[in-house]
């Protein structure tokens, strides 16, 4: 019989990609946004309608990390996860036959700035601050009621490898002549990674670490992303938080000379942070996204016996370019 699920926020490149493998597997795809096609947030009768019947629910609803954290931006962030997910969990009570497995967007970046040791879901340690106050009531949203005919899961993805937006930017950079070492330092002091939500975390200010360059890099490419969704699917087992990222992290110094390497580019201008400032705020995003050391290792998934598909960074990295480069070869 044909199996049904349910995405809401499927419009990324994340989303894109998992319907996509989805149908090709011979899934009924029904997806939930701002305008449908199959449900509307704002129609909470659509939302249980779409629930009902469908074998697995996947949530990656939420405004991209991608930009300033202003007021305006920090607030959208925070809401845009804690009220779809709880108008979702509301959806699936109100569901007469509720999906079997939920799978909840999360982030990697729950758990602190890690240079000492690896960060697994048996024994990592949350942090604090804005990013990471989010995540937690993300979680706590999501984990909230009762809901015993639904599997639950916590995908706390690293950031993703493919063609999105991190390689774009990574590779605009090399290919500038840009890719060495983005390296933390002191910077004039702000406010904008306080903590947020009932219960904000951290003094307020903004850390700063250094790291020389020697942050760690988690990551996953997206092959292994929707490797991973099928794998949790196939075993019922599994369920809680999962660390969605490649078991052979890198640093910053590592990774971006993959990078040149990769794109042929010789040399790469190191970026220490009071270079990084003024760049992040022409572009819009925060520095915290290259120098915040995520050190993240899937210990549920390799226990479990999964099989990644790309285990490591620099073939990953390749792998990407290759299929960029025949792309446009064929355009």
């Amino acid at each position: 019989m044909t199996q049904t699920a349910v995405i809401a926020g499927g419009s990324g490149f994340v989303g894109g990609a998992l319907i996509r493998a989805l149908q090709a597997d011979g899934w009924t795809v029904r997806q939930i946004g701002r305008s449908g096609p199959d449900a509307r947030w704002d129609d909470p009768e659509s939302l249980a309608r779409t629930m009902d019947g469908a074998d697995l629910l996947i949530n990656l609803a939420g405004k991209s990390v991608n930009c300033r954290y202003t007021e305006a931006n920090r607030d959208e962030v925070y809401r845009s996860r804690i009220d779809t997910t709880r108008a979702l969990r509301e959806a699936v009570i109100a569901a007469a036959s509720p999906p079997s497995l939920w799978l909840n967007a999360s982030t990697a970046t729950i758990y602190r700035y890690a240079l000492d040791r690896p960060q697994t879901e048996s024994s990592g340690e949350l942090g604090s601050g804005f990013s990471v106050d989010v995540a937690r009531n993300w979680e706590a949203e999501f984990f909230a009621d009762d809901l015993p005919a639904t599997r639950r899961v916590a995908l706390r993805m690293a950031i993703v490898l493919g063609d999105g937006p991190a390689n774009d930017l990574l590779f605009r950079l090399a290919r500038l002549g840009l890719g060495g070492p983005q390296i933390d330092g002191w910077w004039f002091p702000h406010r904008r990674y306080r903590g947020t939500g009932p219960h904000p975390s951290g003094d307020g200010r903004a850390p700063w670490h250094r790291s020389h360059g020697r942050q760690r890099f988690s990551w996953i490419h997206i092959d292994d992303v929707v490797g991973s969704v099928r794998f949790i699917h196939d075993h019922p087992e599994l369920d809680g938080v999962v660390n969605l990222a490649a078991p052979h992290p890198s640093d910053n110094r590592g990774l971006m000379a993959a990078l040149r390497r990769t794109v042929g580019m010789p040399v790469g201008l190191p970026a220490w942070r009071f270079m990084l400032e003024p760049a992040m705020w022409a572009l819009r995003t925060e520095p915290e996204l290259l120098v915040k050391s995520r050190w993240v290792i899937p210990e549920t998934l390799t226990r479990a016996g999964y099989r990644f598909v790309q285990p490591d960074l620099e073939p990953a990295l390749r792998h990407i370019w290759a299929s960029r480069l025949m792309r446009s070869r064929e355009q």
